[in-house]
C-alpha cells in the first residue's frame, strides 16, 4: 500500500487542502488533486469498468495516470460546482452537464475500498441542520429552542415567546450580487414584528438566542478532537461576518461533550465534521451545528496543524481513523 495514492478532491487554492496535501507530501504519501467539474472532459480522462471481475479503471490528468482500483482514500473536500443544467444553451448542453454530475461524480463514489473523508452521500445526509439537532438533543447536547416554520402566526408567537430570537437559514447558501460576487446570509436577531406573511415562501428557521460569552469550533477527525474558543470584539452573533474581529485559542473538551461528538459521528457514518457551540456565562457548551466538510484552516497555527496532521493520518492509513 506503499504506493498507493490518496486523491484530493478540490478547487484549485483551497487553502485547507493544501496543508493536508503538505503534509502527506512531506510523508512520502503519493497525492493526486482533481477537482472534476474543472479538470474534465479537458484536460482529464476517466473510464471505470464494473463486471465479474470486480471494478476496475484509470484516471489520466495532465501531469499523473492513477490505477481508481489502487486509491486507498479520498479527501472530498470543496470541488467547484458543477454548472446549472437549467442555464445550457441547448438540449444537448444540459445531457452533458446532467450526466457529467452523475457519471464522474458517480465514479469517485464508487471506488472499492478506499476510506472517504467524507464520503459526499454522508456529507449531504449530514447537512440537514434539523437532523443535526435532533441526532445532537438525543445524544444529550444542550440545543437551543428551535422553529423551522412557514408560517407567520407561528413563528410571531415564537419570537414573543422568547426574550431574543435570531434566524438563520435551513440550508447554507450563497446568493450572487449584481456585481457578481457570492453573498452569505448572516445570522442575525429578529422582532415578533417584522416577520410577515413573507414567510410562506419558504421553510425558515429561527432559534432562541444562546447568551454567548464566545463561540466554539471543534474540529472532529474520528477519535481525535481539535476545539478553539473564538472571542470576538463586539457584540456580533455570526463572528463569520467580519475573522478580523476574532482571536482563536485551544480549549479543553468537556468529557461529556467529547462523547457525544464521537457518538455524532458515528451516527451520521462521518470521519470528520466541524462542530459550532455557543459558551455561555455557566460554561455550558450549546450545540448550533456541524458543517461535515466545515473550514478549520482559520485557527491558531498549532491546532491547525494538528488537524491536518490527524487527517493525514487517517487518509494515510486508508481506514476510518
Amino acid at each position: 500500500m506503499t504506493d498507493s495514492p490518496v486523491l484530493v478532491i478540490t478547487a484549485l487554492g483551497d487553502v485547507t487542502a493544501d496543508l493536508v496535501v503538505s503534509e502527506l507530501y512531506d510523508r512520502g504519501v503519493p497525492v493526486v488533486r482533481l477537482d472534476p467539474s474543472a479538470d474534465f472532459p479537458e484536460p482529464a480522462r476517466m473510464s471505470a469498468r464494473i463486471g465479474a471481475d470486480g471494478f476496475a479503471g484509470d484516471l489520466t490528468t495532465a501531469t499523473r495516470r492513477l490505477d481508481l482500483s489502487a486509491v486507498r482514500s479520498v479527501y472530498w473536500r470543496r470541488p467547484t460546482p458543477y454548472g446549472d443544467p437549467r442555464q445550457a444553451e441547448t438540449p444537448e448542453q444540459r445531457f452533458a452537464v446532467e450526466q457529467s454530475r452523475a457519471g464522474y461524480t458517480g465514479v469517485l463514489t464508487a471506488l472499492p475500498d478506499a476510506l472517504h473523508v467524507n464520503h459526499p452521500v454522508r456529507n449531504r445526509a449530514a447537512e440537514y441542520k434539523l437532523a443535526q439537532l435532533a441526532t445532537a438533543a438525543h445524544l444529550d447536547l444542550a440545543v437551543p429552542d428551535t422553529l423551522v416554520t412557514n408560517s407567520a402566526e407561528d413563528a410571531r408567537a415564537f419570537a414573543a415567546e422568547h426574550e431574543r430570537v435570531i434566524y438563520k437559514p435551513v440550508h447554507g447558501v450563497h446568493q450572487r450580487g449584481a456585481d457578481g460576487r457570492n453573498r452569505t446570509i448572516w445570522v442575525r436577531s429578529v422582532q415578533a414584528d417584522e416577520l410577515d406573511d413573507s414567510i410562506a415562501l419558504c421553510p425558515h428557521l429561527f432559534q432562541a438566542c444562546v447568551p454567548k460569552i464566545a463561540d466554539i469550533r471543534l474540529a472532529a477527525v474520528g477519535g481525535e478532537l481539535f476545539a478553539t474558543r473564538i472571542d470576538t470584539v463586539g457584540d456580533h452573533l455570526d463572528w463569520r461576518q467580519d475573522q478580523r474581529l476574532i482571536t482563536c485559542s485551544p480549549i479543553s473538551v468537556p468529557s461529556a461533550v467529547g462523547d457525544a461528538v464521537r457518538s455524532y459521528l458515528h451516527a451520521f457514518g462521518l470521519t470528520f465534521g466541524a462542530f459550532d457551540f455557543a459558551l455561555d456565562r455557566e460554561g455550558r457548551w450549546w450545540f448550533l451545528e456541524c458543517n461535515p466538510n466545515g473550514q478549520w484552516a482559520f485557527v491558531n497555527e498549532d491546532t491547525s496543524r494538528a488537524i491536518a496532521s490527524a487527517l493525514a493520518d487517517s487518509l494515510q492509513k486508508g481506514t476510518p481513523a
